[in-house]
């Protein structure tokens, strides 16, 4: 039995905590200054108020200031589940309390602008851990297409772990490997974070066609717009290939769960496929998030505005082509200047 810390009571990072309490494992979930109420919940009853269900025994509740003391004792695996928001935030705790390299299974997914170029959170975070505490801190993450409501019942869901160290990655796997749980291995650390990132970006699109959908008339024998949204996933693979490849990652992540996998599970439901249907209707992103989405974090269009500046720099120093990205450019325009969303089929394929 190994001892795992869920920094993080959101959906996502609980739900871990089921493959990791079906292997046996004692589970500290430790929840941020957000997370009170779940963390009281889970204390009091052990009903995780979000996902709905009852969490398994080995699973104890801790509030974030109890951090400390939970770590006091060595754990054998972190799980990062912060918001992308939360970050910072969570390596200056992990920095505060950690006293050992502990490796870290981010589940948290986003990017950032370094100014010179695009950094993934697993290095991020790798790199200021190092730097703060003096010690290798091994950062390893998951991608592919996981809901968490799912996991949390233990349906069969398929995801890539991720991570430089094959050995820790295997271990790793191995720690979490559930029945209904399947990991598969990938050195591919650039390529699956970039996707696990983008393809809440190009959900904007798909999520466009049923809004167009409903702002079509009615046609005679009730037809859907299945063709359109499948036009622009298809444009959305093409595009997150570009990125993917020019900026280091392989196009096999991109053609297998942290790509084409996630982004179908992605535009299915969920809050980027939402704002993508309000785009569809004619709404400005602005006054669509203003008027029907104001408490909701729309991570797709948080990357368009956070890293709109490195999308720019990319396309005009050359490494990435604008011309043969549209629908990026489309996104791009909608989320960042509010212009309408615009798709330019004779454009697509290019």
């Amino acid at each position: 039995m190994s001892r795992i810390v869920i920094l993080g009571a959101g959906v996502m990072g609980s739900a871990m905590s089921i493959p990791a309490a079906t292997m046996g494992h004692a589970i500290s979930l430790v929840g941020t200054h957000l997370d009170a109420h779940i963390i009281a919940s889970v204390q009091a009853t052990g009903v995780h108020p979000r996902l709905g269900v009852t969490l398994p025994r080995q699973v104890s509740g801790h509030a974030w200031t109890e951090l400390g003391a939970v770590l006091q004792s060595p754990a054998d695996l972190i799980i990062l589940g912060v918001s992308s928001a939360g970050v910072d935030w969570a390596i200056g705790q992990l920095a505060a309390h950690l006293k050992h390299a502990t490796p870290i299974l981010m589940i948290t997914k986003g990017l950032q602008d370094s100014g010179s170029g695009i950094e993934i959170l697993p290095d991020v975070v790798a790199t200021s851990l190092t730097a703060k505490l003096g010690i290798h801190v091994p950062v390893m993450a998951v991608g592919g297409p996981c809901i968490a409501g799912e996991l949390a019942v233990a349906r069969d869901t398929s995801v890539v772990m991720t991570g430089r160290d094959a050995a820790r990655l295997t271990t790793t796997i191995g720690m979490l490997g559930a029945p209904f749980y399947h990991a598969r291995a990938s050195r591919d650390v650039v390529g699956v974070e970039l996707c696990a990132a983008f393809k809440n970006f190009f959900a904007l699109g798909v999520g466009w066609a049923a809004g167009r959908l409903e702002q079509a008339p009615g046609a005679e024998n009730a037809a859907k717009m299945h063709n359109l949204a499948s036009g622009i996933f298809a444009q959305s693979l093409r595009e997150m290939g570009l990125i993917v490849t020019a900026l280091g990652g392989s196009m096999e992540s991109v053609l297998g769960l942290a790509g084409a996998g996630d982004l179908y599970v992605t535009c299915l439901a969920g809050r980027n496929s939402r704002m993508g249907r309000l785009l569809g209707l004619g709404h400005n992103y602005t006054q669509a998030k203003r008027d029907f989405m104001p408490d909701d974090t729309v991570e797709g269009a948080d990357l368009a505005r956070s890293m709109g500046p490195a999308l720019l720099r990319l396309w005009s120093e050359g490494t990435l082509s604008r011309h043969a990205m549209p629908l990026s450019s489309s996104i791009h325009a909608a989320i960042c200047d509010d212009q309408p969303m615009v798709m330019d089929w004779q454009a697509f394929g290019r």
